[in-house]
């Protein structure tokens, strides 16, 4: 996971989209529309991405940096605006920009801990500092749109326009006389994060539908993502985009469908699956909880059952496990048999018993440690190893081992 915040650090050539159009690669792409009257900075990187971006794009720019376009508020995005500002460059975002950017100073202390958890390999040794009360966040854009935003430089139409997906902001950007269609998080090589373990506000299904139609409507010849390298030609365009939509709207209705039955959630994560010609990879979003994401995000945490309608947590009962099995000892041997039979998850859920009641049981870590390296060496997905190998350095140390 940490790879994917250096990637393109030492990239040293940035790459030429087409006539006067440029993209600086990272974990989040910059691109930079360079023209006679000026130039236009789409993204800006992570604070620690966003130097080497700016010294790869840099010499590009043609007079001066007239407009920077963010297609959302997340970090990735937005952080190096600093770095390209100059004394009259405007800064355009959807007006929903300014919610989601509260929301994240609102809740810093909560997302620095998930997104370390997420993104680097190790314990966080520190806090993020967080006043109470103190939830505004300067806000980058000087000029908010609702539906859509046209401006003109160097006699190209840029058009923002709205599209929900990702994010509540999130934006598409067009240009006409390139036919470049620039998607920012709203299509990935990979099923989206419909929902992201790092948490994030509900994110709705048919808004991505909705908002690659829009895409799809204008017919371009290139699109632009900001995670990953570009989309050229208008059958290749069409083809993987209309895959995309198409696989995010079979989930959708198969979780609608699957709950009209009554069925419960975990049913539906175990049971939905991507036909072979809609299978778009689970590198960083994943089935399972977008099946999640997309089901609470109808109709909420509550799943029927009228335990989980009070304050008790279902860890409340480990202690009486644990006396019904004699001790931690059964569990864990029950664990490690689960565990050689495969069965990792369950290993991990019976670890957990003990360690609910005994934090420092040797056997109890030791079998949660060989559980969570199991997963980590079997996944394919980068958030999914970000979680794992969290973990594994917590039990690691929890243990005195390195």
């Amino acid at each position: 996971p940490l790879a994917l915040f250096t990637q393109g650090m030492a990239n040293s050539e940035p790459i030429e989209v087409t006539d006067g159009v440029y993209q600086a690669v990272g974990f989040s792409n910059t691109f930079l529309i360079s023209t006679d009257e000026g130039s236009v900075i789409v993204d800006t990187g992570l604070s620690f991405v966003a130097n080497n971006h700016k010294k790869l794009l840099g010499p590009l720019v043609k007079d001066s940096v007239k407009y920077i376009v963010l297609t959302h508020a997340h970090p990735d995005h937005r952080q190096g605006v600093p770095l390209w500002l100059e004394e009259d460059t405007e800064v355009i975002a959807h007006k929903n920009f300014a919610e989601l950017r509260h929301y994240q100073e609102r809740l810093a202390g909560a997302f620095y801990r998930r997104n370390f958890a997420q993104y680097f390999p190790m314990v966080p040794k520190t806090p993020v500092p967080n006043s109470p009360g103190n939830f505004g966040a300067d806000v980058e854009a000087t000029i908010l749109f609702d539906d859509e935003y046209r401006f003109t430089l160097g006699g190209l139409e840029f058009v923002c326009m709205h599209a929900p997906g990702e994010t509540a902001d999130q934006i598409n950007m067009w240009i006409p006389e390139k036919g470049i269609v620039f998607l920012g998080d709203n299509f990935y090589d990979s099923f989206p994060n419909i929902y992201t373990l790092r948490g994030a506000k509900t994110r709705y299904a048919l808004n991505y539908v909705q908002s690659i139609d829009r895409a799809l409507e204008l017919d371009p010849e290139i699109v632009l993502p900001s995670h990953g390298l570009p989309i050229k030609g208008k059958d290749e365009v069409r083809k993987r985009l209309t895959k995309y939509r198409d696989a995010i709207m079979y989930v959708h209705d198969a979780v609608v469908a699957g709950m009209n039955d009554g069925k419960d959630v975990y049913t539906l994560m175990s049971e939905i699956e991507l036909p072979e010609h809609l299978d778009v990879g689970q590198a960083y979003g994943n089935l399972p909880w977008s099946i999640r994401g997309i089901y609470e995000g109808y109709i909420g945490w509550f799943d029927g059952n009228p335990a989980n309608m009070y304050s008790v947590a279902p860890s409340a009962i480990h202690s009486d496990i644990l006396e019904i099995a004699g001790g931690a000892d059964p569990i864990v041997t029950r664990g490690q048999e689960r565990l050689d039979a495969g069965d990792a998850v369950h290993a991990l859920r019976l670890a957990d018993i003990v360690l609910t009641e005994s934090p420092d049981h040797e056997g109890a870590l030791r079998l949660k440690l060989e559980a969570l390296k199991h997963l980590d060496t079997n996944s394919t997905n980068t958030n999914e190893r970000g979680w794992l190998q969290h973990a594994i350095a917590g039990v690691e140390a929890a243990l005195g081992s390195p």
